[in-house]
């Protein structure tokens, strides 16, 4: 659970490992599970349906424009604003690129906190990653939006709109450099579905 709010996953079993014997061949044994949630859970990726009924949806996602992105860390761990504008993005090569915002949140991570004066990303900064041609956003915040706005989430808008993904709730991009990775954040193809969890990685020493 990361957004404050919504709900939690239920995890229940199907088949429990001490019923398989009643289904199977001696010694063979299975536990089958099921898993309630909403695609708003733990570290997930937002594709253009989430917020157009017309955009792409997850099954239609080019596995391209998600796996071994040539990836732009912007570290920003001691800024001293919440909104990450235009200027943090100055004098990078972020073309076709995952943009990732370094702000440090995640420190907070699984606690009361984390969902409380969050980073985000600025209109002004949005606009700018858009005429850079970026294809993913990553933050390791809780949205890419000011949370505590009035309910608008224009940065939401421009990005899905210019068919540029985002990824929320990173953690751990301390620990990677300014330039020379490769992200990945892959999601199931679920048609009629916008958002859902990856599990989302870097590489290093790609080239």
């Amino acid at each position: 659970m990361t957004y404050p709010g919504l709900p939690a996953p239920t995890i229940s079993s199907f088949l429990a490992r001490e019923d398989s014997p009643a289904r199977y061949a001696p010694g063979t044994e299975f536990t089958m599970d099921m898993i309630t949630m909403i695609g708003n859970t733990g570290t997930y990726l937002d594709s253009p349906f989430h917020c157009f009924a017309g955009g792409i949806d997850l099954a239609g996602l080019d596995l391209d424009s998600l796996v071994g992105l040539r990836t732009e860390v912007i570290h920003l761990p001691d800024a001293s604003e919440r909104g990450v504008g235009a200027r943090a993005f100055r004098g990078r090569d972020l073309a076709g690129s995952a943009v990732l915002l370094h702000t440090g949140w995640d420190r907070h991570f699984g606690t009361p906190g984390y969902g409380n004066g969050a980073p985000y990303l600025t209109e002004e900064g949005a606009r700018f990653l858009i005429d850079a041609g970026v294809g993913l956003v990553g933050i390791d915040s809780l949205n890419v939006d000011d949370k505590d706005s009035s309910g608008e989430r224009p940065v939401h808008a421009l990005l899905l709109g210019a068919g540029i993904h985002i990824v929320e709730h990173l953690t751990n991009l301390g620990e990677l450099p300014a330039r020379g990775a490769r992200f990945t954040a892959v999601a199931p193809k679920i048609a009629d579905f916008g958002t859902f969890p990856v599990r989302a990685f870097a590489e290093l020493g790609r080239q």
